[in-house]
């Protein structure tokens, strides 16, 4: 089973789209292994987005994520990185396909409701970033069976 992370963002909080957007991974067949309200420090910024602190928008969003609460959360299931991915959408709202969460939901680049994880390596380390190992519930359902059918039987 692998697993990501997700962050909804201060826009998604502000627009009350908390509920919808998890519905939206949950109605999908995914697990939500771990979840909790975060005020996203700047300490906590530069290690999620260590990647970025040097670029000239840096700054904007910084003051961005840290504007107001967030919700982290782990999900979890098959092929879960790539799903979510694609269940997010393109970075710019504007362009995003419809159906997507950004697509539906966002007309910005920066303020675009949802990180998600874009590899294994990034889950794994964001994870670590936001959640002690004791904070993530696996899922042992036992419609796993049903929701993944026979083809993943043995990811199970």
């Amino acid at each position: 089973m692998q697993r990501t992370l997700i962050l909804l963002k201060p826009d998604c909080v502000q627009r009350r789209l908390i509920g919808t957007i998890l519905s939206r991974i949950e109605q999908k067949g995914f697990y939500i292994a771990g979840l909790k309200w975060i005020h996203i420090t700047e300490e906590l910024a530069a290690k999620h987005y260590a990647d970025h602190v040097s670029k000239e928008f840096y700054p904007k969003l910084l003051e961005y994520i840290t504007s107001g609460p967030s919700v982290a959360a782990v999900v979890e299931g098959p092929e879960v990185i790539a799903t979510i991915r694609k269940l997010t959408g393109s970075t710019n709202g504007l362009s995003a396909e419809p159906g997507t969460i950004r697509g539906d939901f966002s007309v910005s680049t920066q303020r675009n409701l949802i990180h998600a994880s874009d590899s294994q390596a990034s889950a794994e380390r964001e994870i670590s970033i936001f959640f002690q190992e004791n904070e993530i519930f696996s899922s042992n359902h036992a419609d796993k069976m049903i929701i993944f059918n026979d083809q993943e039987r043995e990811v199970l």
